[in-house]
């Protein structure tokens, strides 16, 4: 990436005022045109929003933009719109056991609400804020009960392909752990045992940071510091590691983009949640200094493999190790093109990995200040990028807002368009949702405030 370190969030008010002005007119286009019998709506396909049977993982996302529309603009319209729909179609995805996207869909819908009530930023009665919360709290428990036992006392939460997967993904997801634990909820398990959520994140992370991620400590031919695996395998009959894998990256042994990005916004965040809690509740946990080390060594170590495996404008390609970007030239020290022959890119990616660099900055502000820098100057260049043509959607008819996004590469679901030989100019749920959620941090920090997706 080529980080441009005169950048300020206030220099990019114009930015995500265009931002949230597009974000109005593609969340009533959705809205009006999106019918619930037909599933969650997944990605466009020539600018409409199609279902995809797979898990229901992105209606968070789908009601959870009119919830952030109403935080930065303060319309209401939008904000009835988000409160309306989580009401009428959220339950299901509390109480899912059978997938480990609950805090994709619960905190974006439930826990976004909650922040907003709990702020004073939002009408609610005593009885919303109950609702709100209770709804997190099982969500939470529902996310930790999905539960590998490892010989050594650790585990992690495994993903919708069975016990024996650990997703990269799921770090995000563990931001409904973090707010059940905050609201003082447990997990209760067999003879009335308090599972701790708390430990359950910490120990989830911990084993995604030492299988997921590579530190550059040669653990095989190609560990690379920061390059990160989507999925790793294990023998749930003795808890052994048995390899990676990989369900939407190009192998095993090359870095998905989007994976590389859950991990990358996921640790950032939870190192600015873990910091606000107290030194006693790390007792079991071998501390609080040890835990928040361990989580900014694998945050440190993926944002600079972003850094350094990004074109200069930060928009990431699907995967690093692409076939296709062996016939691209030094492709990686010039802005990166939506439109070649060879491979496409992920704005997704690219959004999920910003905030991740800017919440990553701000953790380390006082106590890296050049690092936090760097990390800054990267989020909010690519923030640029994203916010503006060829990346945001201001075709009026096209239901998405952030186009070029990418969901499955290997199973060909994305669309390619006529005359081109790569899937380009759709959206994705997730991707919309993330391009927001940046928009509002960035819109926050101009302001001279912050978000998160626990202050209140």
């Amino acid at each position: 990436m080529k980080l441009d370190t005169t950048l300020t969030p206030r220099a990019l008010a114009a930015d995500t005022a265009r931002l949230f002005s597009t974000a109005a007119k593609k969340i009533t286009l959705l809205n009006r045109a999106w019918n619930p019998d037909k599933g969650t709506p997944v990605f466009t396909v020539e600018g409409r929003y199609t279902s995809r049977g797979w898990t229901e993982w992105t209606q968070g996302f789908q009601f959870g933009m009119p919830i952030l529309q109403y935080a930065a603009t303060g319309e209401k319209k939008f904000l009835a719109l988000g409160r309306e729909n989580t009401r009428r179609h959220m339950a299901g995805h509390v109480s899912h056991i059978g997938v480990h996207d609950h805090g994709f869909n619960n905190v974006s819908t439930y826990g976004n609400l909650l922040h907003l009530a709990r702020a004073g930023l939002a009408p609610a009665t005593a009885g919303d804020i109950d609702f709100y919360e209770l709804a997190i709290k099982i969500s939470g428990a529902v996310q930790a009960a999905r539960w590998t036992d490892l010989p050594d006392g650790t585990g992690y939460i495994y993903s919708f392909n069975g016990p024996h997967s650990l997703f990269s993904d799921t770090v995000r997801s563990l931001r409904a752990l973090a707010l059940s634990h905050r609201l003082g909820h447990v997990l209760m398990g067999e003879r009335d045992r308090r599972i701790s959520l708390l430990e359950r994140l910490i120990k989830h992370a911990g084993t995604t940071a030492r299988y997921n991620v590579y530190y550059g400590k040669n653990r095989d031919a190609y560990d690379i510091r920061g390059r990160v695996v989507h999925e790793s395998i294990f023998n749930t009959n003795d808890g052994s590691y048995r390899c990676p894998s990989t369900q939407q990256g190009y192998s095993p042994f090359t870095t998905w983009t989007r994976g590389l990005s859950w991990i990358l916004c996921g640790y950032a965040e939870q190192l600015e949640f873990l910091s606000t809690l107290s030194d006693a509740e790390f007792k079991p946990h071998g501390g609080k200094a040890r835990v928040l080390a361990s989580f900014l060594e694998t945050a440190c170590a993926t944002a600079d493999f972003h850094i350094g495996q990004t074109p200069t404008d930060g928009i990431p390609y699907w995967d690093t190790g692409a076939p296709g970007l062996a016939h691209m030239g030094d492709y990686l020290n010039r802005p990166a093109d939506p439109f070649n022959d060879h491979e496409p890119v992920d704005s997704s990616a690219a959004a999920i990995s910003a905030q991740g660099l800017i919440r990553l900055a701000n953790y380390l502000a006082k106590k890296k200040p050049k690092l936090a820098a760097r990390y800054l100057a990267a989020g909010l260049t690519t923030a640029r990028t994203l916010f503006s043509e060829p990346y945001l959607s201001t075709a009026t008819k096209h239901e998405g807002l952030l186009l070029h996004s990418i969901y499955h590469r290997p199973n060909g679901w994305d669309h390619t368009p006529a005359g081109s030989k790569i899937p380009c100019g759709e959206s994705c749920m997730w991707g919309d949702y993330h391009a927001m959620e940046l928009a509002l941090l960035i819109q926050r920090m101009a302001e001279g405030k912050y978000y998160t997706f626990f202050s209140f």
